[in-house]
């Protein structure tokens, strides 16, 4: 080793640039963000080649005066912080004072400026920090031209035109995003990509991630002490195999946080399972002494100080909006659904109306602010009314076969008559009631907005899963069996009964040996009394004998309990009656998550009377 030396202020500095300036998009991240700094109202960008040939980023902020135009290409030289307090506090996107010299150390840089009070603007050239007069209306242009001109090999680790390219639109996205205040436009080879005015969130999120996200996401807004979460969530039905559709800003910043990650998939853990990610825009605001931006060069990663009541709070913010149920506003209805069911009847029931029994005492939810599932001052001679007329649904499939085959109708079958319609003076529930079952497998229904369809199936099980998270969480109601349920297992199944007696019992399964081979269930939870018994046993004992118990009930509680749901839901090719049917939508109003099934498939869509109108081109 040779003695030590200083290293030259170029050296330095190229050194930095290895952190700061991984590629062109790092470079117009931080140029931007010294835009958004300076106060800017409007920001255009040019790319030229990816941005390798050139990046150009105009704004109209508050500009740089000249004495100041030379030390904005040192290190370490910035007017956004001053002293330790400042560093602790960082209300900034940028604070480091190194990217500009990274920048200039790598590339053909020029910056023209004019500063407010300033008579012209001046012009600064990166290589031999030579000022000359230059015109510029207002604020700051910054041209970074031939990237990585005089160091070839770190030229050579960029990828091609296309890929350069869209990690710098990616990059102008999350800026954009961040500050929908702030009108914004992109440009790439002379072409305009993004031209976006300035607006509200909602407009530039819109503009961004594309008006299907917002058709699919929920609104977010939660405030608790110090801490606010706003932003839109997707559902479930707009998952994405990837997470090129994450957004989350702290304080307008976009990070990439482990802690906030988390918070967000322990939030969809319920209702979005396998290799499927969620599509999200998330700005959580603090006060900055609590989170510390100054881990990284890149800025894209922090460190929170009080880190699990953020957590906490990001995870119940977005697990109570992803709770709530559109079933509960269809057809904009005013009336609101409530949680999940308190209890659980002895038979399996949708609604008032147990399945395959005769209709029952309605059902009630403890749900904050609604008492009962329809509203107290709704007619009961209208709620009859409607299903009387739904009931003759089924009269007119007759009608039409007689009509087309020229024989008469047959006896008993109704006159023809009008579509049902809402009775007068009766407040509709949200899902309003059912008209008929289509192939067994999707239930039609009129509310006051237009036409409902429900998977059945997928709407039930939604119902049950949540039914046994909630009697689960204390003692089960217990079904027996009038006729113990027999069918044989393998000796793994035995074994796995063995093991697992406590869990089971816990669960309402009252299971012993009938046989070397043979299995005999004499009860199991009310909820699941109509359920394939011996489908439903084999299901749940591979599941247990693939993880132990005791991680079972706690780490694995919940994946059983869907199998359960599953197995336990009304099949396809189940016939309805009108009044299990409208059970089934009554119990869907009253049900957290109610919008999709255990398995993150949506379990019914609306189609309003300007949608029916718009495919048969009525009125055109």
């Amino acid at each position: 080793m040779t003695v030590i030396q200083r290293l030259s202020d170029l050296l330095i500095n190229q050194i930095a640039a290895g952190e700061v300036v991984e590629r062109p998009a790092s470079v117009l991240k931080e140029v931007l963000e010294n835009a958004v700094d300076a106060g800017a109202r409007a920001i255009e960008v040019q790319l030229e080649q990816g941005g390798v040939r050139r990046i150009r980023v105009a704004d109209d902020g508050c500009g740089i005066g000249r004495e100041d135009l030379a030390l904005a290409l040192e290190r370490h030289a910035t007017s956004k912080i001053a002293s330790l307090d400042d560093l602790e506090r960082v209300g900034t996107m940028g604070f480091r004072g190194e990217a500009l010299a990274a920048i200039a150390a790598v590339a053909r840089t020029t910056i023209t400026s004019r500063g407010e009070g300033e008579a012209h603007a001046w012009r600064i050239d990166g290589s031999d920090r030579q000022t000359a007069p230059a015109a510029l209306n207002q604020g700051t242009v910054v041209d970074v031209a031939d990237l990585y001109y005089n160091t070839p090999a770190r030229r050579k680790f960029l990828k091609s035109e296309g890929t350069e390219y869209a990690h710098c639109d990616e990059m102008f996205r999350r800026v954009a995003l961040a500050r929908p205040d702030v009108g914004m436009q992109l440009s790439h080879n002379g072409r305009v990509i993004h031209r976006l005015p300035p607006g509200a969130p909602f407009a530039r999120i819109g503009a961004l991630m594309g008006d299907d996200f917002l058709l699919h996401a929920r609104e977010v807004q939660a405030e608790g002490g110090v801490l606010r979460l706003t932003g839109f969530a997707s559902l479930p039905a707009y998952s994405r195999a990837s997470r090129d559709a994450q957004y989350f800003f702290v304080n307008g910043r976009f990070v990439r946080d482990k802690l906030l990650a988390h918070a967000v998939r322990e939030a969809y853990a319920d209702i979005l399972h396998g290799s499927r990610h969620p599509a999200y825009v998330l700005f959580l605001e603090l006060d900055p002494a609590g989170v510390d931006v100054n881990v990284h060069p890149a800025k894209i990663e922090v460190r929170f100080r009080e880190a699990r009541a953020v957590h906490q709070f990001v995870y119940h913010a977005l697990k109570r909006v992803l709770a709530e149920s559109g079933a509960a506003l269809a057809g904009d209805n005013p009336a609101s659904a409530g949680s999940a069911i308190a209890g659980a009847s002895a038979t399996p029931r949708f609604g008032g109306t147990e399945i395959g029994g005769a209709a029952a005492a309605p059902a009630t939810s403890q749900a904050a602010g609604n008492s009962r599932i329809w509203p107290a001052s709704a007619p009961q001679q209208g709620r009859l009314a409607m299903e009387s007329a739904s009931r003759s649904y089924f009269d007119f499939a007759a009608i039409a076969r007689s009509a087309a085959t020229g024989a008469a109708p047959m006896a008993g079958s109704a006159a023809p008559m009008s579509a049902p319609s809402l009775p007068a003076g009766d407040i509709a529930p949200p899902l309003g009631y059912a008209l008929a079952q289509l192939h067994g497998i999707y239930i039609l229904a009129q509310n006051a907005a237009g036409l409902i369809l429900v998977d059945m199936h997928a709407a039930h099980e939604r119902i049950l899963y949540e039914k046994l998270k909630t009697v689960l969480d204390g003692r089960p109601s217990v079904q027996r069996l009038l006729i113990p349920a027999v069918f044989s297992v393998s000796a793994k199944d035995m074994a796995a009964v063995d093991e697992c007696a406590d869990v089971l019992a816990g669960m309402g399964f009252e299971v012993s040996a009938a046989g070397p081979q043979e299995l005999a269930v004499r009860s199991v939870p009310a909820l699941l009394a109509s359920a394939p018994i011996a489908e439903l046993m084999r299901k749940l004992l591979e599941e247990l004998r693939e993880f132990p118990a005791s991680e079972v009930v706690t780490t694995r509680r919940n994946e059983l309990l869907a199998t359960m749901a599953c197995h336990g839901a009304v099949r396809a090719n189940r016939q309805l009656t009108i009044p299990e049917m409208n059970g089934l939508l009554r119990d869907m109003e009253a049900t957290e998550r109610a919008d999709q099934c255990n398995h993150g498939r949506p379990t019914w869509t609306q189609l309003t009377m300007a949608d029916l109108d718009r495919f048969f081109m009525r009125g055109q």
